[in-house]
């Protein structure tokens, strides 16, 4: 388990990475872990895992909420609690009453999210603290048509969910006053100390009418997301190809990317820059060429701010200091590098492709005229044995999504 600390850390600095990232982020010890990993997963979707990893879905609500007793060793202790991202505060923040929600929310859709958790969630009878995202309260709740089916809908975020209304899950969230998908638990005896574990079993907690709930876990696996004969092959070579990248990436260039300040952030945030305006990146020689640029460009404009020549020079001394990563052996190493993070990406959307299928919900982008099938938001692969946990995300699709004015989002509703 995570300590609490180091957990919230990880979910500040979305410290939890896309898989082609650990690269990055973790060099070479990283790159096997990707790779390991993305095998241990065809593995389980082709029905043939010796490893056993867990897979729990992306949902995209809000607010996320802690809720539970307060430890045995805070003042509250044994009160039932709810918290937003404020309990990652050095003095924790939470909520006991409404009085204190209301002294501390403002704005009337969360503060009315607060109170209904606050009165709903001791109905499910939690042992400890947990933490979920709510999908909606029953004031979002909506009967719509979208492609000549009827539907109930609830739209948190950027992805609007859509249940059948003739469905027995319609029924039961449209009884509802509210939803939540439950992701994490903790165990501690104070706030500083919870260790944070992302295995949730939702059969633990009370049913009620009146609080739709359930775990983020990927049921049936190797059911539904099978993965074909052709498929896997093409996963297996792939997957190979990469293997055979790595061992062609030099280790120290690797090793220099994890430990000089910020050149892994600044190399995820050139990339990032493409899926933003929905576009692929070039390919890899073009771009190492366009990060070069894109890194000179930054740094110049951060010297034309400043007045004085003495900031002006130290400015300048700081990019030919970073610049010097930028050597002729590393650049043709990097283009090894973005090609390897092609590769896996390659195979992430393929197993994403297959994850997706495992659905009990429609989901959809609003758009300005009308409405786009999409994907889930994405999903999260957990392997307990070797401790490792990573995002499999569509950038392309939704983080392009999340970023464009075009797709409508939860909020965008006159009512919220």
């Amino acid at each position: 388990m995570l300590s609490f600390k180091t957990y919230l850390a990880e979910e500040v600095n979305a410290h939890m990475q896309h898989i082609q990232n650990l690269i990055l982020y973790k060099g070479v010890k990283g790159t096997r872990q990707a790779i390991e990993s993305l095998r241990d997963l065809r593995d389980t979707l082709a029905g043939s895992a010796t490893t056993k990893i867990d897979v729990t879905m992306k949902w995209d609500g809000a607010p996320a909420i802690f809720f539970g007793q307060v430890p045995k060793g805070e003042e509250d202790a044994g009160k039932f609690f709810v918290a937003k991202k404020g309990i990652f505060a050095k003095t924790p923040k939470y909520y006991t009453t409404n009085a204190e929600i209301d002294a501390d929310i403002s704005s009337p859709d969360l503060n009315l999210k607060m109170r209904i958790a606050l009165a709903e969630l001791p109905k499910l009878k939690p042992k400890g603290i947990f933490q979920g995202d709510m999908m909606y309260s029953a004031d979002d709740l909506k009967k719509q048509n979208i492609e000549g089916n009827s539907y109930i809908t609830f739209h948190p975020n950027t992805i609007l969910y859509a249940v059948p209304s003739d469905s027995k899950l319609a029924k039961k969230i449209s009884g509802s006053k509210m939803g939540i998908v439950l992701h994490t638990e903790y165990k501690g005896d104070t706030f500083d100390s919870l260790s944070a574990s992302f295995k949730i079993d939702a059969r633990q907690f009370t049913q009620t009418k009146s609080v739709w709930f359930d775990d983020a876990n990927v049921k049936d696996l190797s059911g539904s997301a099978s993965m074909t004969k052709k498929e896997t092959a093409i996963v297996t070579k792939k997957l190979s190809d990469a293997g055979k990248l790595f061992r062609k990436v030099s280790s120290s260039t690797l090793k220099q990317i994890e430990t000089i300040p910020n050149l892994a952030q600044t190399i995820e945030t050139y990339a990032n820059s493409f899926v933003r305006v929905g576009a692929t990146s070039l390919d890899p020689k073009k771009h190492v060429e366009g990060l070069i640029v894109y890194i000179n460009n930054k740094y110049q404009k951060e010297i034309d701010k400043l007045k004085s020549e003495k900031g002006k020079d130290r400015k300048s001394a700081a990019r030919d200091d970073f610049m010097k990563f930028f050597s002729e052996s590393n650049k043709k190493q990097l283009i090894d590098l973005f090609t390897l993070q092609n590769l896996l990406s390659e195979v992430k959307l393929i197993i994403i492709g297959k994850l997706n299928q495992i659905n009990n919900m429609d989901t959809f982008l609003k758009t300005r005229t009308g409405f786009e099938v999409t994907g889930h938001e994405g999903f999260v692969a957990i392997d307990h044995l070797k401790g490792n946990a990573f995002k499999l995300v569509d950038q392309l699709s939704f983080s392009h999504a999340n970023f464009s004015d075009d797709i409508l989002k939860g909020w965008d509703s006159p009512t919220r």
